[in-house]
């Protein structure tokens, strides 16, 4: 089978924000600046971007559309992940891991870091 192609970091990071449940993309947006620590602080524009591709190939799809009871009286669309995406988010992480061990043969951070 072909290997899954490498994510862009922002897809990275949607697929990572809805690995643990449905969200809408305020909701992803702020997911993700948890994940990263607030290191990634990701836009409208790239998000709803991202999105759209992401949408057209599968990774996510779009659950429902409901009131967001922390926001307002709004109906947002909902997304998921996809098995799609979750195997591209799977084969991300491997490949993540691959570089953290070279890092760690390589001596390139302190030992005192583990992952």
């Amino acid at each position: 089978a072909p290997s899954t192609p490498p994510l862009t970091p922002a897809v990275f990071h949607i697929l990572l924000a809805l690995s643990n449940g449905e969200r809408h993309g305020y909701g992803i947006m702020k997911q993700v600046e948890a994940d990263s620590q607030g290191n990634v602080s990701m836009g409208a524009g790239t998000l709803y971007g991202s999105l759209k591709r992401m949408l057209d190939s599968g990774l996510v799809e779009e659950s429902d559309k409901r009131v967001d009871p922390e926001m307002d009286d709004e109906r947002r669309i909902y997304y998921r992940i996809t098995g799609i995406g979750a195997k591209a988010l799977a084969a991300e992480l491997e490949r993540y891991k691959r570089v953290v061990t070279l890092a760690q043969e390589r001596k390139l951070y302190p030992k005192t870091i583990s992952v």
